[in-house]
């Protein structure tokens, strides 16, 4: 009897263990994102926000950033184009074609430094990040460089009046470096955009699943 009642309680144990395994395979996420709720994205629709588009800008985004990195980082980063831009004026393309300028022909590297010290995937000086509550070693955190990019692209909106295409320049600065750093902008917006015009945006995908790649 007690042999019995003993193999009896093994066998639990083990289902409750193969159990346990299985949720934590389940809840492990494919991509490490931050969270975006159902919720929000009512939110956002209420006020006007295409969510169509975005999600057409981030499938395209994530094509032609895995030209440059592997799939999995090509739609991390596209994924933070999409998250850091809701809620703004700006479209994940923005936000893109100035991480392909800054740091595309190295793989989009976190740890990237320039000669002049501008830090992570959307090059930040560490005094401009830290103008927007950052400290200089976060820019090696993409969520984090990403979101102080944002900061920034505004802080140069404002002072080009507006002008997102002035902005976006002088996002990199003034003089013979940024009127280079334009050319390679347009052309990667270019690029962008023709993988747009090639993937029209499936309507009956929801935004979590444009999020983290799946098909």
């Amino acid at each position: 009897m007690r042999k019995k009642i003993f193999v009896l309680a093994a066998m639990m144990l083990f289902c409750v263990s193969c159990n346990q395994s299985g949720i934590r395979r389940e809840t492990s996420p494919t991509v490490r994102l931050d969270p975006i709720s159902d919720q929000e994205v009512r939110r956002l629709m209420e006020q006007g926000v295409d969510l169509d588009e975005r999600q057409s800008q981030v499938r395209a985004i994530a094509t032609v950033f895995s030209r440059r990195t592997d799939s999995e980082r090509a739609h991390k980063l596209a994924s933070l184009c999409y998250l850091k831009t809701l809620g703004t004026d700006l479209m994940p393309l923005d936000l893109a074609e100035i991480a392909l300028a800054e740091t595309g022909t190295i793989g989009f590297e976190s740890a990237a430094v320039s000669s002049k010290g501008a830090l992570g995937v959307w090059q930040l000086m560490p005094y401009r990040a830290a103008s927007h509550g950052f400290r200089p070693e976060e820019m090696l955190d993409d969520a984090k460089c990403a979101e102080a990019a944002v900061r920034e692209l505004y802080s140069k909106l404002e002072m080009a009046n507006g002008n997102l295409v002035r902005a976006k320049k002088l996002y990199c600065g003034v003089g013979p470096e940024a009127d280079a750093y334009e050319v390679k902008r347009r052309k990667y917006r270019r690029e962008i955009l023709s993988e747009l015009e090639w993937a029209p945006p499936t309507r009956a995908e929801s935004p979590l699943a444009i999020l983290v790649g799946a098909s």
